[in-house]
């Protein structure tokens, strides 16, 4: 479960020209299109070698609080200055790194690598709808952050009790109601970008990040509780 709590802070501002909003979200497109790039190169770094496999459980998820937390502090700080894009692409490969060993656990059915492509294609479809209604959809819908915020918390919540209960029921659950949450935060956040709230298109990409990997990984724990198919 990715954190975020640090993109909620942007300011509404509805000053930009219909061209300087186009070019924002035509960076962010370009930039979020480029992340994947190091996301995939660290998940399959993290596959092949296996170097996540020991990180598991309490220890695991603060490893991953700690460094997630930390790169997007970094984020934020170097969002407009030259470094704001390596710092980007740095967390993308550090998320495809933690990725891994979700993956790994699902190419270790037989039809593992059919159930990645099929995650991979319905978080596509996802965002293509979103991304569809946010040029559609006229209501101002920056509202929705405080309800999707507290969504989010209970989500971290749950995930955080069921790490300890270890629930097959719960962990469905769970990626059920994340799969909701963060495709809702998909369309909110490409609102932002479409109407002017979100200026800039680090901080943009980021926050579509955040949805896109988190619909993927929710995606893809379902498909491997309900379709993963032993050799």
């Amino acid at each position: 479960m990715t954190d975020r709590v640090t993109t909620m802070g942007q300011s509404l501002g509805y000053g930009l020209s219909t061209v300087e909003r186009n070019k924002v979200l035509r960076n962010t497109y370009m930039l979020l299109a480029i992340s994947m790039v190091p996301t995939v190169l660290g998940a399959w770094i993290g596959v092949a070698t296996g170097i996540t496999q020991s990180i598991g459980g309490v220890l695991g998820m603060l490893f991953f609080l700690a460094g997630a937390f930390g790169f997007i502090y970094a984020i934020e700080k170097t969002k407009n200055s030259a470094a704001g894009v390596p710092v980007l692409l740095g967390f993308t490969f550090f998320m495809g790194l933690m990725l891994s060993r979700l993956i790994a656990s699902v190419l270790g059915f037989k039809n593992g690598p059919e159930l990645i492509m099929t995650a991979f294609g319905g978080t596509a479809g996802v965002f293509f709808v979103m991304a569809s209604l946010s040029t559609v959809i006229k209501r101002d819908l920056s509202g929705m952050g405080k309800w999707l915020f507290v969504g989010l918390i209970v989500l971290l919540v749950g995930s955080l009790i069921n790490m300890f209960v270890g629930s097959t029921a719960g962990m469905l659950a769970l990626s059920v109601a994340a799969i909701g949450i963060f495709s809702a935060y998909m369309l909110y956040d490409l609102k932002q970008i479409v109407d002017g709230g979100e200026t800039n298109y680090i901080s943009a990409t980021l926050a579509l990040y955040l949805d896109v990997i988190n619909v993927f990984q929710s995606l893809l724990a379902l498909l491997g509780i309900f379709g993963g198919e032993r050799d």
